[in-house]
């Protein structure tokens, strides 16, 4: 993939697997951090401060996501991974696409299904799994912080060198380190206020 950062080719993977997985928070910060990776790129080709200035920012934002996305799937503190509400805004009942298509994984369906099982989804058994889908997501999340700090010191130095650039930027026959003195009016005529 000829012009894709790293970074951008992970979260489109990452983009997909969640949409596979019907998680609508992942989905859309995934959708915004692949706007702001070509906001960044922009700005470096471009020589825009302000635009890679703002995806350092983004990136900030971006590893603080992926840490509670660890934080999630590793059930620290109150978070709990079963909860619908955190990553499907509670419009699904889905989880993680790895759950179900991890490595090494075999789905068996489970006949009859519980009662209190909804009559539109299906009751599985997972077994066999080389691991488990939780650390899958870890792992996900833990690239990105990877490529993401990586990405910030890249966009800090981007933005070093653009302003050194623009500090010693020299006309051609102009500015120098003795200091400017702009060409002298040989004009004589003086110019007067109208009034009307």
């Amino acid at each position: 993939m000829e012009g894709k950062s790293p970074d951008e080719v992970s979260v489109l993977e990452r983009q997909v697997i969640d949409f596979l997985g019907y998680q609508w928070a992942p989905i859309l910060t995934n959708f915004l951090h692949i706007i702001v990776v070509i906001l960044g790129l922009f700005g470096t080709i471009q020589f825009r401060p302000r635009y890679v200035t703002g995806y350092a920012a983004w990136l900030v934002m971006w590893m603080t996501w992926n840490v509670f996305i660890i934080c999630f799937y590793l059930e620290v503190g109150d978070l709990s991974r079963d909860s619908d509400l955190v990553l499907t805004f509670n419009l699904s009942m889905h989880r993680s696409w790895w759950m179900e298509n991890g490595p090494g994984c075999r789905v068996t369906p489970i006949s009859p299904p519980p009662s209190w099982a909804p009559e539109d989804h299906r009751y599985i058994s997972i077994s066999g799994c080389l691991m488990d889908f939780q650390f899958i997501e870890v792992a996900h999340s833990s690239l990105q912080i990877l490529l993401a700090l990586m990405g910030f010191i890249y966009a800090c130095y981007v933005v070093k060198l653009i302003s050194e650039e623009e500090d010693s930027f020299d006309f051609i026959g102009g500015f120098d380190s003795y200091g400017y003195q702009g060409p002298q009016k040989t004009s004589h005529l003086q110019l007067q206020p109208m009034y009307m």
